[in-house]
This record gives structure tokens, C-alpha cells and sequence, in this order.
């Protein structure tokens, strides 16, 4: 079995929508985008952010640009005006979850 990170085979962008953050994840090659439709599942990237205690994560499918946009809910502590956090915003949480490690047989 392969070890790799997400970031290997897909890119990606982030912000905010108030206290939710999107999350757009491109797929480098065809091959790619099919094997992250199976395994980069809305289950898989609210598992990896369950410290920022997303109250539900959703996946959409834009096959034609080889992406998926994930809208974690209730991640920002209120979101840009009113969040402490460093990253108010989310910009950074595209580049957390490409750095998630996968498996491939």
C-alpha cells in the first residue's frame, strides 16, 4: 500500500461564507478525481476536522472542472468579525487537508 498526501494529486482553495467554510479540492488528472470521488468522502474531511467541531460537512461534485467544494458548517467561532482565531477566514483550510495523508492499494 501507497502512502501520500492529498496535496500529490489535487490542489485546492478555501474561505468563508460567515461561520462556514468551503473548501474546493481539484483533482489533478481524471484518474485522480475518480479515485477522490470514492474515498474523499464529506465523512473522511469531517473525521480530519473534528478538532474545529464542524457541526456537519457536505461534499458537492463539479466533475467538469475535477473538483469537489465541501462546506463545513459551524467551523469559523463566529466567523471574520468576530472570531479570535488567526485564520478567520478559513484561507488556510484547504491547505490542512491537503496535507492529509491517504492510502492507495
Amino acid at each position: 500500500m501507497a502512502r501520500f498526501r492529498l496535496l500529490d494529486i489535487a490542489h485546492g482553495r478555501s474561505g468563508d461564507k460567515g461561520n462556514h467554510a468551503n473548501i474546493a479540492i481539484i483533482a489533478y488528472t481524471e484518474a485522480d478525481f475518480a479515485w477522490l470521488q470514492q474515498h474523499l468522502t464529506a465523512e473522511v474531511v469531517e473525521r480530519y476536522f473534528a478538532p474545529l467541531q464542524p457541526s456537519r460537512v457536505e461534499r458537492y461534485e463539479v466533475p467538469n472542472l475535477r473538483a469537489f467544494n465541501f462546506v463545513l458548517y459551524n467551523v469559523l467561532a463566529g466567523g471574520a468579525s468576530r472570531s479570535l482565531r488567526s485564520d478567520t477566514q478559513g484561507k488556510a483550510l484547504a491547505l490542512a487537508l491537503l496535507q492529509m495523508e491517504l492510502d492507495r492499494a
